[in-house]
């Protein structure tokens, strides 16, 4: 597991024993002394896998919780966004590749320690805040950090979301569900050979993360949203999004779990495609429908 930087407030209740590999994801990354893991977020110290951007932030703003995109979590309300930088995916197509690709000496960043974050969210309550929101980079490569803040708010009486790509272990699972009111979780294709070749990723992982999110909204305890952006000729055919549709609507309480299907626009590595047509965004939230209760439209 990991430990935060020695120069910020507060210390993790625990660390990866020596030797051990990364336990957040599939990769199980264990790099030489002083180098980072495929996420550019942990790194090797003293023989551990330390939490290399612990309260390291590189954006914060106060959005629209419908951002996030959650459409049926306190609607109408803001949420202070927050995010730092790496991530366990290699998604071509980032939309927010100036983090999510950078490292340590790639950013600025500045060090805003869990409490510290949870004092300027409460101070934002007057402009109509309802919480804290891990977003924009890969939350979970930094999940301790995540685990830390979310615990201070909810003693604090603020809420929490996590946007995430849910490829981690359930173990991390575990360690951050009592903290988390909501979630977004990006489900990028249906298809193993598009996680694995495209992202570098692992489609069974994220699968097991997100049953078990649906599996805690269904006993009342966090709230789940889906997205799937929509890539011209990668993941936009009728099969592909009903059998998307169909496993979501397997899950506990499936039918209700929103869905989003965003649109595409050429970004990163792959600004040879075209943005995606509206009118496949609009064809593929009706095959949805046939399935699911709320399906939206995104980026149109």
């Amino acid at each position: 597991m990991c430990r935060p930087p020695e120069t910020s407030q507060g210390t993790p209740d625990s660390v990866g024993r020596a030797g051990e590999p990364c336990p957040v994801c599939f990769r199980n990354c264990r790099p030489a002394e002083g180098e980072l893991g495929f996420c550019r977020a942990r790194r090797m110290t003293g023989g551990q896998m330390t939490c290399d951007n612990y309260g390291r932030l590189t954006a914060l703003a106060l959005d629209p919780i419908e951002k996030k995109p959650l459409a049926r979590f306190h609607p109408g309300s803001r949420i202070l966004s927050v995010g730092s930088y790496g991530c366990s995916l290699a998604c071509p197509f980032c939309q927010n590749d100036s983090i999510s690709y950078a490292g340590p000496n790639d950013v600025q960043t500045a060090l805003v320690p869990p409490d510290r974050l949870v004092a300027m969210a409460l101070r934002e309550k007057a402009q109509g805040n309802i919480g804290i929101a891990f977003t924009y980079n890969e939350p979970l490569v930094g999940w301790e950090y995540v685990r830390d803040t979310a615990r201070l708010a909810h003693e604090a009486g603020l809420l929490t979301v996590l946007v995430s790509n849910g490829m981690a272990s359930r173990t991390v699972f575990d360690e951050l569900a009592p903290y988390i009111d909501a979630m977004n979780v990006d489900l990028k294709s249906f298809q193993p050979a598009f996680y694995q070749d495209l992202l570098k990723g692992d489609l069974a992982m994220v699968k097991d993360w997100i049953r078990a999110a649906a599996e805690e909204m269904a006993a009342g305890q966090c709230h789940l949203e889906l997205t799937t952006l929509i890539i011209p000729g990668e993941n936009d055919s009728d099969e592909e999004m009903r059998d998307i549709a169909g496993w979501i609507a397997g899950l506990p309480g499936g039918a209700d779990i929103p869905l989003h299907i965003s649109r595409f626009f050429p970004r990163h590595a792959m600004l040879d495609k075209k943005a995606t047509p509206v009118r496949t965004i609009h064809r593929l939230v009706r095959v949805a429908k046939e399935q699911l209760r709320w399906v939206y439209a995104g980026n149109c």
